[in-house]
């Protein structure tokens, strides 16, 4: 009988200055968790690169690539030899002067699955994505790939419950969150940190439950100019119970065993998508509702 259960694994890591040093060193780790059983393993956002985006300047578009392109390209050979699908988070150079936040999905024969591209592009101090991305224009995607059907989000959408209510209902088993986010490296109040990183968990545990899937969140460490990042990669089950978790501060590959016939049991006890009143929703595509 065919196993419903997936091995997957996440890898938490820091960033080099050199692309080229960050791609190799990301086959590396791929190499290490297919060798140890993983057969989904999905990578950090933006992992070929630091976090450049903690300022406004124009030298790192020089970083984008097409996306099939040369890492992809990279990528999938290696899939392709390990038989293992491969989720890779890059700087998308789609037309000269258009760029996105980009995660490609490669099946573990090598095929190049597909691409999403980040939907919401945050603006904060430290996190100046609008300067460089492009809103994503594919919607909420899923990819079925040899060992489950999954679904990509990016970071920032992460704190957006419809994201991953549009994902889930489009039949992801699993759902990935290639992730860059961390505290301002000066904050010294461990209260504002914890608070901060548990809202960020917090959130994405509740997509789980409200879903009824798997949770994958990937995050990178160490202190990049004036962000520090807090790692804590985590995958948690369909009712928002954490499986695995990494440490905040270590490079690590993180590995979780996925049951996805737990799916059905954990819909079937808690019925959200069946009771899910969808003729009241249409006042979600408002941006506010004034009285």
């Amino acid at each position: 009988m065919h196993s419903e259960t997936v091995t997957i694994a996440l890898v938490q890591a820091r960033a080099d200055s050199d692309p080229s040093a960050n791609l190799a060193n990301a086959c590396l780790q791929i190499r290490e968790a297919a060798a140890k059983g993983a057969r989904i393993i999905c990578l950090q956002e933006l992992f070929t690169t630091r976090y450049f985006c903690q300022t406004e300047a124009y030298e790192p578009f020089g970083f984008a690539e097409s996306i099939p392109g040369p890492s992809t390209l990279v990528l999938q050979e290696l899939a392709r030899e390990l038989e293992v699908v491969l989720v890779a988070s890059l700087f998308e150079k789609r037309a000269r002067g258009l760029y996105h936040n980009t995660a490609a999905v490669i099946d573990a024969d090598g095929s190049y699955l597909g691409k999403y591209r980040k939907m919401h592009i945050p603006d904060d101090p430290g996190f100046y994505e609008k300067f460089y991305f492009t809103p994503g224009d594919l919607g909420y995607k899923v990819f079925k790939t040899r060992y489950a059907t999954i679904g990509v989000l990016i970071c920032w959408d992460q704190w957006y419950p419809e994201a991953a209510r549009l994902t889930a209902l489009k039949g992801a088993e699993i759902i990935f969150y290639p992730t860059a986010i961390g505290w301002a490296a000066d904050e010294e109040s461990e209260a504002v940190r914890r608070s901060q990183q548990a809202a960020w968990k917090t959130m994405q545990l509740s997509h789980a439950v409200a879903n009824g899937v798997f949770v994958a969140a990937a995050n990178r460490v160490g202190t990049e100019g004036d962000l520090e990042f807090w790692g804590n990669s985590f995958v948690c089950d369909p009712f928002g119970q954490i499986i695995e978790e990494a440490a905040h501060q270590d490079e690590t590959i993180l590995f979780a065993e996925c049951d996805r016939s737990r799916i059905g049991f954990y819909r079937s006890h808690w019925p959200f998508l069946r009771d899910r009143r969808i003729e009241t929703y249409g006042e979600l595509q408002s941006r506010y509702l004034e009285e």
